[in-house]
């Protein structure tokens, strides 16, 4: 006899249920209603792209191209990778379907899954949810300040509190260089203090040394020098302007000067909004500036901001603040029914009830009157639309009163009317 076959999810991914979904559906329809406010449009771009994509925008040096990309081989000897992100896709689409030509700024959000293949934990998933809005086109604070804005009232919305933005700026191709430099010179005279994964970093990409949570190197990164006593002229009034904007809208935010963000695209502006005064805070979203990531991918110089945030810590942080509570099913009436006639009919007044706003229940599998009433009484419905072969033929139902167990014949096409009047008197 073979072995039983148990299924389950893969590592790292997770069904969503009917209360689960309820935390998704909230955060979605903040995030909508705050995107139709500032006029940002909704693109959907596929689940899988080019793995090229990702190995040039995001950049090749990083954790996700290195180690967390899902990359498929297709039929055809195409490599595809499951996207770990969304903002190279966006370029991608920017100028694949003539954005260039649109009135600028062209400004973009969308929400989705994202895949990256790493070792799953608390708040970390191999498939998980990001919503995402970019601004192409403006290369002025203010629109830095606009997504740091954006996210700020969107946690707000969800009923988030104590929240904190992280900022710092990284520069841009002519002053970042020299930070490196020194920056480079600072780590191998303590490289021997490193993780093996900041060995690494430190010949390939060293400001992603300063991203890394090892406590190891967090002790060292704590003495490194500062990539705000580097910037330009540009950069230092680029930040400036954006820190007098934030303060203008009187928004927290504490200067990090190791803030480096884990993409290679990044300029200028980087944050991240995450809890103010907890131990290990981890970011509910972030992003920044990247002017340069457009001149990647569509050789063109143009401009961008943007930031995504995680819909899996921003839901386990409101169930640990306890604000928002799923609500439960809310039903106004159950239709119990007898016979095939019946059935057939019972389907025909859910429209009907619909047009009226009513909830309703049903089971059409129940055969038994006594069954169906068992089931409204645990679904807890105040009124019961009772109909048979009887009453299909005379064109009325019976509307039963659960608790008083008074009814009264109803036609079907009053039958919507009547329940909202019950349901009104009820109130």
């Amino acid at each position: 006899m073979s072995p039983k076959i148990k299924f389950q999810t893969p590592t790292g991914m997770k069904d969503l249920l009917p209360e689960d979904l309820e935390f998704y559906q909230r955060v979605f329809e903040v995030v909508d209603d705050f995107a139709q406010l500032f006029g940002f449009n909704k693109i959907q771009t596929p689940i899988v792209e080019d793995v090229q994509l990702f190995e040039k925008g995001t950049g090749g040096s990083t954790d996700i191209v290195e180690k967390q990309m899902y990359i498929l081989k297709t039929k055809g000897g195409e490599y595809l990778a499951l996207r770990p992100e969304f903002t190279p896709a966006f370029a991608r689409a920017y100028f694949e379907h003539g954005m260039v030509n649109w009135p600028h700024p062209v400004k973009l959000y969308t929400f989705g899954p994202l895949f990256r293949y790493e070792r799953p934990q608390a708040g970390r998933l191999r498939q998980f949810y990001q919503f995402n809005f970019e601004i192409f086109g403006s290369k002025k604070p203010i629109s830095d300040v606009e997504i740091i804005y954006l996210f700020w009232e969107i946690l707000k919305e969800l009923g988030l509190k104590n929240l904190i933005v992280h900022i710092n700026s990284i520069g841009d191709k002519q002053c970042r260089p020299y930070y490196k430099k020194s920056l480079v010179r600072y780590l191998r005279s303590r490289e021997r203090d490193l993780c093996p994964d900041c060995k690494r970093r430190l010949k390939t990409n060293p400001l992603r040394v300063l991203d890394c949570k090892q406590e190891k190197c967090r002790t060292v990164i704590a003495q490194a020098p500062q990539m705000l006593d580097y910037l330009c002229g540009e950069c230092k009034q680029h930040l400036e302007r954006v820190l007098e904007y934030l303060d203008a809208l009187e928004i927290p935010y504490f200067l990090n000067p190791y803030l480096v963000r884990g993409l290679d695209y990044y300029t200028k502006t980087v944050f991240e909004i995450m809890p103010d005064n907890v131990p290990n805070p981890t970011a509910l979203a972030g992003g920044g500036r990247y002017d340069d990531l457009l001149k990647l991918i569509g050789k063109r110089d143009v401009p961008a901001t943007g930031a995504a945030a995680g819909i899996e810590r921003i839901i386990a942080l409101m169930k640990e603040q306890n604000v928002f509570k799923p609500s439960k099913k809310k039903i106004d009436v159950f239709v119990a029914q007898l016979g095939d006639k019946a059935k057939v009919k019972t389907l025909k007044i859910l429209k009907d009830l619909k047009k009226a706003k009513i909830y309703p229940a049903f089971s059409l599998s129940k055969d038994s009157l006594g069954d169906q009433l068992k089931i409204a009484d645990k679904l807890g419905a105040p009124f019961v639309i009772i109909l048979g072969e009887e009453e299909v033929l005379k064109g009325k139902a019976l509307v039963r009163n659960m608790k008083t167990g008074v009814q009264k014949e109803v036609k079907f096409e009053k039958l919507g009317q009547e329940i909202k009047k019950l349901l009104k008197k009820k109130k």
